[in-house]
């Protein structure tokens, strides 16, 4: 299959939008979690990839709601019925109400991948160090696109439309708005310094979830409204 390769502008453009992030929330961290990576929202609770298990937990109260014993390195997305779940250098398609692996692909970084989501029929991969976002297709692995960034990327969401990526280097992180179709910047979040961000999702409304790494936290992040030029 061919890869079209959309490649973003090296410099970011003076006119993107930047403001602070605007954090509603903090969740953690949780009983024997040190560490969060990868988040997702399944419409009720969202979970949290914590290393040696996948958490979830009740965004209203905060309280932890289920655990799956199955590795959860990195990104975490859901489809809609299944959880899909960055386990090393592969992804693992699990059977929520069972937690059983019913499937499993490569992950395209083969072991470099960061974030996951689903959106149109396909889950979008961050590569971390490559500064990549790759489509690729559920069922086999293979690449469909890729889109490129100037930062590092972590977690990826869709939502309304629009995507969104989190950045994660030194001291730094931000949510960026890109242009699906070239990669281009078109909003930044900045979050506080030392705030980390290792997962991204959308819960479909107005907030944004946020992995926060070696804090074992997971952050609530307003998503803002769309500013019309």
């Amino acid at each position: 299959m061919s890869q079209d390769t959309l490649t973003q502008a090296a410099a970011t453009p003076t006119t993107v939008a930047v403001q602070p992030a605007e954090i509603v929330r903090e969740y953690g961290p949780f009983p024997g979690a040190d560490r969060v990576g990868g988040v997702t929202h399944d419409g009720r609770q969202v979970w949290a990839a914590t290393g040696p298990r996948l958490l979830a937990f009740d965004p209203a109260g905060g309280e932890p709601t289920r655990t799956l014993e199955l590795p959860a390195d990195a990104g975490t997305a859901f489809d809609g019925k299944h959880l899909y779940q960055i386990a090393e250098s592969r992804i693992d398609k699990i059977d929520p109400a069972t937690g059983q692996v019913v499937a499993s692909i490569p992950a395209p970084g083969k072991g470099g991948d960061s974030g996951l989501t689903w959106a149109e029929g396909s889950l979008w991969v961050g590569q971390y160090r490559d500064r990549k976002i790759h489509q690729i297709d559920p069922a086999t692995g293979a690449i469909r696109r890729t889109i490129e960034s100037n930062r590092f990327v972590t977690g990826v969401t869709w939502v309304d439309g629009d995507m969104w990526h989190g950045t994660w280097e030194g001291d730094e992180s931000e949510l960026r708005r890109i242009d699906p179709q070239n990669g281009a910047v078109l909003e930044r979040l900045e979050m506080p310094p030392g705030t980390a961000v290792s997962g991204l999702e959308s819960d479909g409304a107005d907030l944004f979830y946020c992995g926060g790494g070696g804090s074992g936290k997971v952050r609530a992040v307003r998503r803002p409204k769309r500013v019309v030029a």
